[in-house]
């Protein structure tokens, strides 16, 4: 049976949750394999909204085993505030729970530096949600990291927390003019999770290893999207990991030959959430439209999403580094009402056209877009449940998209709910 994983198109919220469900209970293990609580997607279950930061999106479902895997950062303030705040809604993802030994902590003190560096960036800013994912992933590849694994050997625990902060208090001292962190503080702060966090840990990937071998379904989400990769997006606006399907290999501790499927997700129009070059955004009343419409409003940070007309370069790369199978549109609903839809297909940098992103980011931050204008509907379609309920030029955006994109559109979001959705071929 297949290893599935699920990747953002474009940069970021593009609803891959709603991908998860058409799964529901056929998926086995629902495996978060990158970013930290930075990330956040919405569920709608039967009328109620669940908004997750570091739970997989599978957590819904009791028949998948939800998975944290080595490649996330962990807040565990966070994930046992949200493992109470599901219970206290009845329901229990802290019963299957699995986190792997080798994730990283997030610490008080990487919130700390996160949140300070990025005032003192100024108009340098990358636009950090300031929950400390940066630093810790910092401390990861400078070989200062918490390990979740260090929590049961306090003495380890201690030197590297001591370790850290001897480095971090020089800098928050000196430079930010800050007060130095007590590591006995932190230490205990950390110390203080173990108990309940111990039945949960274990070794991930030889888990899920031993799941693939057994006919298993195995579905790997990441967070954020292609375009915020920290080696394929548009550096330095990025994540600090590697949501990109090849990141699901080394945040899970899988080979690449036991991934299957790639299903990309892609809105039918763009947002993103920072800063950063955005070629199709609208700075007026349309992209103040498209906001109010489709409550484009970040699920972590509750900031306004940036929104923009459909590009079709932005997904075609996602599409082509991720070699996607199948995609996944979302909120074609959102677009019901316009007369004409424009659609990017290529760009003008200083005078020469683009059929493909530009190499370099200082092209592809000049980058004006090529529209193609397409006829659109004013039918309300979230009742849709076949290609055929589609009205025709609605049916005509979809393919044109496809056509574009290279990858076989699969499914259709056409409201919130997860049973608002038209399915054109399985997605398992």
């Amino acid at each position: 049976m297949p290893g599935i994983v699920v990747v953002g198109a474009q940069w970021g919220d593009e609803g891959k949750g709603k991908a998860t469900d058409q799964l529901g209970d056929r998926v086995d293990y629902t495996v978060r394999y990158s970013g930290g609580n930075n990330a956040g997607h919405t569920l709608v279950v039967g009328g109620e909204r669940y908004a997750l930061h570091l739970l997989p999106s599978g957590i819904l479902n009791p028949n998948s085993v939800p998975v944290i895997g080595n490649g996330v950062v962990i807040d565990l303030d966070v994930l046992f505030d949200e493992i109470d705040g599901l219970a206290a809604r009845g329901v229990d993802a802290a019963k299957n729970l699995l986190v792997s030994a080798n994730a990283h902590l997030i610490t008080p003190y990487h919130q700390t530096i996160d949140k300070v560096s990025e005032r003192f960036l100024g108009k340098r800013k990358i636009g950090t949600t300031g929950r400390g994912v940066g630093p810790a992933y910092s401390d990861k590849v400078n070989r200062l990291g918490i390990r979740v694994q260090d929590l049961f050997d306090e003495q380890l625990l201690r030197e590297k927390v001591e370790a850290a902060l001897w480095q971090k208090n020089h800098l928050l001292v000196k430079v930010y003019n800050q007060r130095a962190i007590d590591p006995d503080q932190i230490t205990e702060r950390l110390l203080g999770h173990v108990d309940r966090l111990r039945p949960m840990v274990t070794d991930i990937s030889r888990v899920l290893i031993d799941a693939l071998d057994a006919d298993k379904v195995v579905l790997f989400e990441g967070a954020q999207a292609h375009h915020l990769d920290v080696d394929h997006g548009t550096y330095p606006y990025v994540t600090s990991s590697n949501p990109i399907a090849a990141g699901a290999c080394t945040g899970a501790g899988v080979g690449p030959t036991r991934i299957d499927r790639v299903i990309g997700i892609a809105k039918a129009y763009t947002t993103r959430v920072g800063e950063g070059p955005f070629p199709t955004e609208l700075l007026d009343a349309d992209g103040d439209k498209i906001r109010a419409d489709g409550a484009e409003f970040g699920t972590t940070t509750g900031r306004k999403r940036r929104c923009g007309w459909y590009d079709a370069l932005v997904v075609d790369a996602a599409a082509s580094t991720n070699a996607f199978t199948d995609i996944f549109l979302t909120k074609l609903d959102i677009l019901s009402g316009w007369p004409k839809i424009p659609v990017c297909v290529a760009y003008d940098v200083d005078g020469e056209r683009h059929d493909r992103l530009p190499m370099t980011q200082t092209d592809f931050a000049r980058a004006v877009p090529v529209y193609e204008l397409q006829d659109g509907w004013s039918e309300d379609i979230s009742g849709a449940r076949t290609f055929a309920d589609l009205p025709k030029t609605c049916q005509a955006y979809v393919r044109r998209l496809e056509e574009l994109s290279g990858a076989r559109i699969s499914g259709i979001g056409v409201g919130p709910g997860r049973e608002q959705v038209v399915m054109l071929h399985d997605l398992l």
